[in-house]
């Protein structure tokens, strides 16, 4: 997994899926516990930790009172 910091604000953030039709909601669900979970988008500066910048599409998980989780890069832009 690769450990990145995010500069700034994400961007153009978008829900892509919600409840049941998120593949890991048992494992979501078990690990940080029940809520109206959502697949979420957006786009964002990263510093990886060889410090380069790139501009990157991130995917993470988010439920009213828990917060963001398992943030990943999906594609680099530049």
């Amino acid at each position: 997994m690769e450990d990145f910091e995010i500069l700034g604000r994400i961007e153009e953030v978008k829900t892509i899926a919600v409840g049941t039709r998120i593949h890991e909601i048992a494992r979501l669900r078990k690990a940080f516990g029940s809520g109206r979970w959502r697949k979420v988008k957006g786009f964002a500066t990263v510093r990886l930790e060889d410090g380069t910048i790139h501009r990157v599409e991130l995917h993470w998980y988010e439920a009213h009172g828990i917060g963001r989780k398992k943030i990943k890069i999906k594609r680099y832009i530049d």
